[in-house]
């Protein structure tokens, strides 16, 4: 048995033309994946993933169904292959959308229940943006602190709150487009950096209530299944309990900032853990070496990054 593995599921923006394409050319489990996506779905996600456009892929309501499926597909991928042991996975934990990829692989639902929820999170959330014009602006350099204030002085009579505590020193804002302009002057006059993000709109902000109330709906037609392993809630940093919590923070996790950081330190400090991040990307690794830069992350980004990790095994 290997050591105690900790799987890492990314979140939106990690996708790009062509991710899990190498997967559905060399596997047949990758395959079964993403076939039965476009089943379930009734499109053709898989050509969106592998082909673009790049503008449709991007879209909150194309781009979230496309991760999770990508990132099932490597896991898949990995386990047949002998990177990942079943029994040997201690924990799973994701950024924002990603927690309901590693909701799935603890055996809360399955993977067609979480298709279906993360395609309706994602159209929920496409239409809260569409409804409201907003922003998220990535800062670099600021403590917590700081950016709370920055915020309070930036919002002005609109919205304008944390959203993402990502890394030391990179928090990334939320909020209604006036106020993330006025941010963004007030932070590089303060010597910070800040990057506006393409997104669609304001996450993980109160912008996005409707959408919340939408997933509160669409949470309650599903009966979760006891957790086989923790998985790591975003709004609390905590391991999940039951059912109804569970649902609840999902719910909340909408419109509260994604505590990313404080779930990493904790993995990261843990002796002996062996680190395996899902595809799309490599994002929850390159977050990581800010933590712990001597730490290695294996990322299963693609079927050559597998059979190199399999080799590595033998």
């Amino acid at each position: 048995m290997s050591a105690s593995t900790y799987i890492l599921c990314p979140g939106q923006g990690a996708q790009s033309v062509g991710m899990g394409q190498s997967l559905y050319e060399k596997s047949g489990e990758a395959r079964e994946a993403f076939d039965r996506a476009d089943e379930v779905l009734g499109f053709g996600l898989r050509g969106i993933c592998f082909e673009g456009p790049e503008e449709r892929l991007n879209q909150t309501d194309i781009s979230q169904p496309a991760i999770y499926v990508t990132s099932v597909a490597s896991f898949r991928t990995a386990q047949a292959a002998g990177v990942i042991e079943v029994g040997s996975i201690a924990a799973c934990a994701g950024l924002s959308l990603g927690e309901y990829t590693a909701l799935h692989l603890a055996g809360t639902f399955s993977f067609e229940e979480g298709l279906k929820l993360v395609a309706a999170r994602g159209r929920y959330m496409q239409e809260a943006a569409e409804g409201s014009p907003s922003g998220m602006v990535a800062l670099l350099g600021a403590d917590e602190a700081r950016v709370n204030e920055l915020c309070r002085d930036a919002a002005a009579d609109e919205v304008l709150v944390p959203a993402n505590y990502n890394a030391p020193g990179q928090i990334v804002i939320s909020g209604s487009i006036g106020a993330c302009e006025r941010a963004v002057k007030l932070a590089e006059a303060a010597g910070l950096k800040a990057a506006v993000l393409k997104v669609a709109g304001a996450f993980h902000s109160p912008l996005m209530q409707p959408a919340a109330n939408g997933m509160a709906a669409e949470l309650e037609r599903v009966t979760f299944s006891p957790l086989r392993v923790p998985v790591y809630s975003n709004v609390t940093a905590q391991p999940h309990g039951e059912e109804s919590a569970i649902k609840r923070l999902l719910v909340q996790q909408i419109v509260s900032p994604v505590r990313w950081e404080q779930t990493a330190r904790t993995l990261l400090a843990i002796e002996g853990a062996r680190f395996i991040e899902l595809a799309p990307g490599r994002t929850l690794a390159g977050l990581a070496k800010r933590i712990n830069r001597r730490l290695p992350i294996l990322s299963v980004d693609n079927a050559d990054s597998i059979v190199a990790a399999q080799r590595s095994q033998a």
